[in-house]
């Protein structure tokens, strides 16, 4: 009797200390937000489903007209996150490795010092990604998927945590250089951040007198209990009948006959972790369906592509096939 009293009791000691992390760690969440909030107004919105994306370990393009907030939400972003933090303008005129970095003659040893890029650090915003060259876009791929860059046959880590928060502009602007499909995959979220309403517009204007907001954004997390959030989305709960739900969505995509570009397996996955952390910020460690309809558009109406399209009417397009197509599929109970 008294063994099994003990273990129950060890039990519901185990129990009570995961629902006191869970709490802190949603009220970590709950800071971020609001953070991020105070320095970007009006876009409730977006700043969610960006934390949404940091927190399932993605990263983030914004696509906008230029002075709708992109690069603010952006340095808010990082700034909320108390990480090491990088500022790049990628233009035409940019070499890959002004990005990741090269190796420099010492004359003094005779020998080669590897001198790291911007990359090396922990939230990279690369600010008008698609104003520099396919070259240099590619340049960071092997960094976005695997947290590592190959330089003159050495392999070197990055930091933990690791996210690139990048901006484009509309294709239709001058000198821009579309995103390869390749390249948009690696991203987990598109997101658009749209034109604020007349009384958030007016409260900018009234805010920005004594300077820019996100100059005086304090952190509210660290990079440590970042990466700890990140392994607790891991572990929150998907039934199988919406993994399989998800996996409809998908199949769907691949033999729609206006896209000649479905949702891949490595898609599908994408749309898996940030449902785990859609939850994980409404504080729950289980998925329930609303979790998947929130994000479905901005994880992926980028990674397919319409048939006979133009590139500036893509996204729109494309969001309407994905929404018919989850009206389409019935919800699990």
């Amino acid at each position: 009797m008294h063994v099994a009293d003990s273990l129950d009791s060890a039990a519901l000691r185990q129990i009570l200390t995961l629902v006191s992390e869970h709490d802190v760690s949603h009220e970590v969440v709950r800071r971020i937000i609001s953070n991020v909030e105070s320095a970007v107004l009006g876009k409730q919105q977006t700043v969610k489903l960006s934390v949404v994306s940091l927190l399932a370990g993605g990263h983030i393009l914004l696509e906008d007209a230029p002075g709708l907030g992109k690069t603010s939400l952006a340095r808010a972003l990082a700034k909320t996150l108390g990480c090491r933090f990088v500022r790049m303008q990628f233009t035409p005129d940019l070499l890959p490795s002004d990005i990741l970095g090269a190796s420099v003659y010492r004359p003094a040893t005779g020998d080669f010092e590897f001198r790291p890029g911007p990359i090396f650090t922990n939230v990279l915003l690369a600010d008008e990604i698609n104003r520099t060259t396919p070259r240099n876009q590619s340049a960071l791929l092997e960094a976005m998927s695997e947290r590592q860059v190959s330089i003159e046959g050495t392999t070197h880590p990055l930091s933990e945590p690791f996210l690139v928060i990048a901006t484009q502009n509309p294709y239709e602007f001058e000198g821009t250089y579309p995103l390869p499909e390749n390249q948009l995959d690696r991203f987990m979220m598109c997101l658009s951040v749209g034109y604020p309403d007349r009384k958030a517009e007016l409260e900018i204007l009234q805010r920005h007198r004594s300077g820019q907001p996100v100059d005086s954004l304090s952190s509210a997390t660290t990079g440590e209990q970042v990466l700890e959030m990140q392994r607790q989305v891991q572990a929150v709960r998907v039934n199988t009948s919406l993994a399989e739900y998800m996996l409809d969505l998908c199949e769907k995509t691949r033999r729609h006959q206006e896209l000649t570009l479905g949702i891949s397996t490595r898609g599908a996955l994408t749309l898996y972790r940030a449902a785990q952390a859609m939850a994980y910020c409404e504080g729950r460690d289980y998925v329930i369906p609303d979790d998947i309809k929130q994000i479905v558009i901005p994880v992926l109406a980028h990674r397919i592509v319409c048939r006979g399209v133009l590139k500036e009417d893509h996204r729109q397009r494309a969001s309407q096939i994905l929404k018919s197509l989850l009206d389409s599929i019935p919800v699990p109970t």
